[in-house]
């Protein structure tokens, strides 16, 4: 039996669990845990992997794209305030966040990174990745 378990029920999960939970953010608004991960929808056609990232609030100029060969990586800035005022103007509240998000995946095949077509819209960036022409192996006569 486990003796911190009987001592305090708050410490009955794992360490690992007790650990994140103690060292993240704490969430003020309902929309914080949001912007602490950035979550991704890949799809693969024929030509082409589609990439739909959610980032909401960001600005378009805070948004960085990089290729190389088959990784991707996602980079953005964000920055959120709220403030709220009581009588007078007097500010009784300030609650700001900002840091960065980035986001790192590989594909299965090589990125032709001069057709890559990126759009933001409503918190959502979709990105076209067409997929560089393959080389097929070819085979050689040793004579």
């Amino acid at each position: 039996m486990n003796n911190l378990r009987m001592l305090d029920p708050v410490f009955g999960d794992t360490l690992d669990s007790a650990l994140r939970r103690f060292f993240s953010p704490l969430a003020l608004e309902n929309d914080a845990p949001a912007l602490r991960i950035m979550r991704v929808d890949i799809s693969e056609k024929n030509d082409a992997y589609e990439v739909k990232a959610d980032i909401p609030g960001v600005r378009k100029e805070d948004i960085s794209v990089r290729i190389d060969g088959n990784v991707v990586q996602i980079d953005a800035e964000v920055s959120r305030s709220k403030e709220t005022k009581g009588q007078g103007d007097k500010v009784l509240c300030s609650e700001r966040y900002w840091g960065s998000l980035s986001r790192t995946f590989s594909l299965a095949q090589d990125v032709d990174s001069t057709k890559v077509d990126a759009k933001y819209v409503d918190g959502v960036l979709t990105l076209a990745l067409p997929k560089k022409a393959s080389t097929e192996a070819k085979r050689i006569t040793v004579h």
